[in-house]
């Protein structure tokens, strides 16, 4: 997973300056995104990953998949993907230009799995928490987790903070074990 980040990191930042320059960075992200899910499926994925399709017919076809939504830019952007044979790459690249759009607008995705619902005011106060450490907007998404026994698992981009009874037993047990 972390190599196709790898490789699709040159190609979504040359995106993200191209929309920047373009000031259509939202419409990029939108367009991006809807091709990240269509190549996710796996008939599509086996087609833009197939070396006996030309380029120009897998284009051609995301393109039509697209339903007509695809800005001449970013089919431009599809050509030289096709070309250098990283259309698989796309569903990576839309993550990572969601990534880079955020960073550009302050803002950042938080999870949050806890053992049991939260309340709203232990949200907040975690929120505004999350707000003044990251010193950006904080967009909260809350999921319930039985598995953690107790406490709350934070995931904000690549940071993570485990709070878990789970995560805590697990750093006991390879603390002993040493």
């Amino acid at each position: 997973m972390a190599e196709l980040r790898t490789l699709a990191r040159p190609y979504a930042k040359a995106a993200f300056q191209v929309a920047c320059d373009a000031n259509g960075v939202q419409s990029w992200a939108d367009q991006l995104s809807t091709l990240g899910a269509i190549c996710a499926e796996s008939r599509v994925a086996s087609m833009v990953g197939s070396s006996t399709i030309a380029a120009n017919e897998q284009v051609a076809t995301l393109v039509k998949l697209g339903g007509g939504e695809l800005d001449k830019p970013v089919e431009n952007f599809l050509h030289i993907l096709s070309e250098n044979k990283r259309l698989p790459l796309l569903p990576a690249i839309a993550e990572l230009f969601a990534e880079l759009k955020a960073n550009h607008e302050k803002s950042v995705e938080v999870n949050i799995s806890s053992a049991f619902e939260l309340d709203e005011g232990v949200e907040a106060k975690l929120s505004q928490a999350l707000k003044d450490k990251l010193q950006r907007d904080i967009k909260v998404n809350t999921e319930v987790d039985s598995d953690l026994l107790g406490g709350v698992l934070i995931r904000a981009g690549d940071i993570v903070i485990d709070g878990s009874i789970k995560g805590r037993l697990a750093k006991l047990s390879e603390a002993m074990s040493l």
